[in-house]
């Protein structure tokens, strides 16, 4: 019988000169991010095609689209006080402060660019889940599901020329995506349109994942391997993906698609981590 939950306090560790990557979240002695089998991380050099090593990797301007999985992610940071990092850009200055006082987990970001930027931003987080974990949304969300999901559907289903299909949470045109295993042989990835708060239930184990960032869209995306990508190895992995913006390429993105940087010229976000346990 569940007659509660108590907080689990988490700490996070990250690398300065990969990224910014996310390397361990951890709490209740349970590690929460998946380590993937791709070799190569730490000889990426900048543009270079993604390296799934799993962790949380910092996606920005775009998370599919060019450069693969953004500018960022293969690019070193500096250190830029306690807590902070930054990267700099032609276009654009990231940084970000991140905490874990308390044991919830707060990311602080701002974006400095030019009035009018467009950018999509994901904080890429890849989960270590037992294969009866879920994902906990609000029921009728409008979900965008992407192509790799139309051999999933019914002849003719997918519209013609669209690069998404658009249903609602937890089972866009008929696929159930709330379910995060067993392994299936599928591989498919998703956002939640306005939807900056979601949960992860994983056994007795929350993780709750939130996100702020006023007059900006916000999302979650979800990649769901499941044993279906890549064609030549395939594996499983989870992402959970808290996202600015509503489309995971840039290119792809309408107005109300991506951020836009206002005339103050800069945006700021937080994204909050906490995990409880039910007992």
């Amino acid at each position: 019988m569940v007659t509660g939950a108590t907080p689990v306090p988490l700490r996070v560790a990250y690398d300065v000169a990969h990224g910014g990557r996310w390397t361990s979240l951890h709490g209740g002695g349970r590690e929460w991010l998946w380590r993937g089998p791709g070799p190569g991380r730490d000889e990426v050099r900048a543009d270079d095609a993604f390296v799934d090593a799993g962790g949380l990797e910092e996606c920005l301007p775009t998370v599919r689209g060019e450069p693969d999985h953004g500018e960022v992610w293969s690019r070193p940071w500096r250190r830029a006080g306690p807590d902070t990092l930054v990267i700099q850009r032609r276009t654009f200055t990231l940084s970000r402060r991140i905490t874990d006082e308390g044991g919830v987990v707060v990311a602080d970001y701002r974006l400095a660019a030019d009035p009018g930027h467009r950018f999509v931003w994901a904080a890429h987080a890849l989960l270590d889940l037992s294969p009866a974990a879920r994902l906990d949304a609000p029921a009728g969300t409008p979900t965008r599901l992407y192509p790799e999901a139309a051999a999933l559907l019914p002849p003719g289903t997918w519209p013609a020329d669209s690069p998404w299909l658009t249903g609602e949470w937890p089972s866009p045109a008929g696929l159930t995506l709330d379910t995060l295993g067993p392994d299936d042989g599928t591989a498919l990835g998703a956002v939640l349109l306005d939807c900056p708060r979601v949960q992860v239930i994983d056994g007795d184990d929350r993780l709750t994942l939130e996100l702020e960032c006023a007059g900006q869209p916000r999302s979650t995306a979800l990649w769901r391997n499941l044993g279906g990508w890549p064609t030549d190895g395939p594996y499983s992995s989870v992402g959970v993906e808290p996202m600015l913006g509503a489309a995971f390429d840039l290119a792809e993105a309408g107005p109300a698609d991506a951020v836009v940087v206002p005339p103050a010229g800069e945006v700021t976000w937080r994204l909050t981590i906490s995990a409880h346990r039910i007992h």
